[in-house]
């Protein structure tokens, strides 16, 4: 059985394999990562279109007062594709935060109310942790000599995403009402300048 170390010796691999030997992956398009993903301030730190299509989907369906909608009605309303937000929708349904009902008058409703599914809640089962450093959490890694508190720095950016993506709910978004310590946040211009 492979450890820790195994795992980064084949994640290592696999990245060079992707970037190839002048050792520079080519660069993405611009506001896209390599893998396609959508920026979301810093290019390290990414919400994947899954995810906000996602968060968009269980908007539109906190405004729909608990009545089920199709998956076809949510792709229109919001310009997703409608086979990629099905399979999300699946997805979501398996994580529980999704009820599913057949029929003429079925679809997806929120398995919950909006005010109880935070946005952590819907990255996790669909792009794991909210913070990894080399595949690990974050409590994991260790580092030694001139590197040894770098593990506090990265406990620290996983408690700064969760300050703010376990902290804003689905009606939060609806409503325009964040927590106030995200609507401070947003209100630094610095906060809106790519870096």
């Amino acid at each position: 059985m492979a450890g820790p170390a195994g795992g980064e010796a084949r994640r290592a691999r696999s990245h060079r394999r992707r970037v190839g030997a002048g050792g520079r992956s080519p660069a993405p398009p611009p506001g896209r990562t390599a893998g396609g993903h959508i920026l979301w301030q810093n290019p390290c730190v990414y919400i994947s279109a899954k995810v906000d299509y996602a968060v968009r989907a269980l908007c539109t369906l906190a405004d729909a007062d608990g009545h089920p909608v199709t998956a076809e009605s949510l792709a229109q309303s919001q310009s997703l594709p409608a086979k990629f937000l099905e399979s999300i929708l699946n997805d979501m349904r398996r994580a529980g935060l999704l009820l599913s009902q057949r029929g003429a008058d079925g679809g997806y409703r929120l398995s919950r109310p909006a005010s109880d599914i935070s946005v952590a809640d819907v990255i996790r089962p669909l792009d794991g942790p909210l913070a990894e450093v080399r595949g690990l959490r974050p409590e994991a890694t260790s580092y030694e000599g001139a590197a040894e508190h770098l593990q506090d720095v990265w406990v620290a950016v996983r408690a700064s995403l969760r300050s703010v993506l376990e902290q804003v709910t689905i009606a939060d978004i609806v409503s325009g009402q964040l927590p106030k310590s995200v609507q401070k946040l947003t209100t630094d211009p610095d906060a809106w300048l790519s870096h």
